[in-house]
């Protein structure tokens, strides 16, 4: 479990996060929703320790990360996983090496062990027979499984999604969806997703955090946000109209 306890956050005389407390909990797929400017990012930057906090804590299963030191800390990050927006995959790799890199970073096993995890990672994610392929060789969906493989070489307890269906059309979106949520429940991962994506929100959102203007607006799961009687998550929410007739017929 990852818990954020009234953590604030400011870049001079601005205050991007003002008291936020939530908690993650291990096998659920938490999603930090909001518009842009709202903290998203910046909040997620704090949870894996690319930002520090001015106040508040940020705990790991007990653990507050701002009162560990740099082994305690590079300890913390092999057991996380981090899905980016872009993929940031290395272009002049294999989906191979890519996939492999974290395993060469961060421990000590054989080739055979590396290949070994490499290879079920990327079955996990149904990819095979693409290794010796380089990433312009495969498709944006391709790409962005083979960054999940990636994120769960080191078999982490916590996994960090940056907007993981941006730039995918969305059947390919509903499809990396259902993987992350597969591989949360299956291996029982700590998920957190930041997404502007509502179709996420109403398919896996098992828990949601709505941020507005560096506040905690609203929390809840993926059915209760139809009920919210929050004007801001109403306005974000439902701002088409394919959504606004699903929360009519929800209500119904």
């Amino acid at each position: 479990m990852i818990e954020v306890e009234n953590v604030h956050k400011s870049f001079g005389d601005n205050h991007v996060l003002k008291g936020i407390s939530a908690k993650f909990k291990p096998g659920e797929t938490s999603l930090i929703i909001g518009k842009s400017g709202a903290g998203k990012s910046v909040l997620l930057k704090c949870m894996v320790g690319l930002f520090g906090i001015d106040e508040g804590q940020i705990t790991y299963s007990d653990r507050p990360i701002g009162e560990m030191d740099d082994d305690q800390k590079r300890d913390l990050r092999t057991e996380m996983g981090m899905l980016f927006q872009g993929n940031a995959l290395f272009d002049s790799m294999t989906v191979e090496e890519n996939v492999k890199f974290p395993l060469d970073m961060f421990t000590d096993k054989s080739e055979a062990e590396k290949l070994d995890r490499v290879n079920f990672c990327l079955s996990r994610v149904k990819l095979e027979n693409v290794n010796d392929l380089l990433p312009s060789e495969i498709s944006g969906g391709m790409q962005k499984r083979v960054g999940i493989a990636r994120a769960i070489v080191l078999n982490p307890k916590y996994l960090f999604c940056d907007e993981p269906n941006s730039g995918l059309d969305p059947q390919t979106s509903m499809v990396i969806d259902d993987l992350i949520k597969e591989i949360t429940n299956e291996y029982n991962i700590t998920t957190v997703i930041n997404t502007h994506d509502m179709n996420s929100v109403t398919s896996i959102g098992e828990y949601v955090l709505f941020l507005h203007n560096g506040h905690k607006n609203w929390e809840g799961d993926r059915t209760q946000i139809f009920e919210t009687n929050s004007e801001e998550v109403t306005e974000f929410i439902f701002a088409s109209e394919f959504l606004k007739q699903v929360r009519k017929q929800y209500k119904a």
